[in-house]
């Protein structure tokens, strides 16, 4: 004779997690989103600075092209604003639009102690950078210290590639 299992002598298993394993998982998830945006961040950041490096070695090729062409360094410009003699060399969106990490391009000539060089000037609209974030970007250049090499901070919130000491 068969029985009729009823539901008291019947056990059901079921599948569920408990709070405790929903909280772990959770916090796996929350500790890796952070990690991620972190490394992310950085990426950005190293971009912008890689970025910057190419830039400003085109626009220093295009500077030493111009000297050899005409036997002169282009003259100092006002910070943002291409002199008119490198129109034909640099174009006028690339040189007026923010660097890469903020700042306006800059051109000395014969200024703060050194005959030609090109840079950026944080002066105070859009984005500025301090001395650790340059000497980062000094790096990809040379040897990290803004004092010397080819990579310099010339003056307060100016950093530049100098074309010739």
């Amino acid at each position: 004779m068969l029985r009729k299992a009823t539901r008291s002598t019947r056990k059901k298993k079921r599948f569920a997690f408990t709070l405790v394993e929903l909280l772990i998982v959770v916090v796996i998830l929350g500790v890796l989103a952070a990690v991620i945006t972190t490394a992310f961040a950085n990426a950005g950041v190293e971009a912008g600075q890689k970025a910057f490096a190419t830039n400003i070695k085109t626009l220093a090729s295009a500077c030493e092209l111009y000297r050899v062409q005409n036997g002169v360094w282009p003259a100092d410009s006002t910070s943002g604003e291409l002199p008119p003699e490198m129109v034909p060399y640099i174009k006028s969106h690339q040189w007026e639009t923010p660097t890469p990490i903020g700042g306006v391009w800059d051109i000395e000539f014969e200024e703060a102690g050194v005959t030609a060089a090109i840079g950026v000037h944080f002066d105070g609209t859009g984005q500025t950078q301090d001395d650790e974030f340059m000497e980062m970007v000094d790096a990809i250049f040379d040897n990290g210290a803004l004092d010397s090499g080819s990579f310099q901070k010339l003056a307060d919130a100016r950093y530049y590639y100098i074309l010739e000491p």
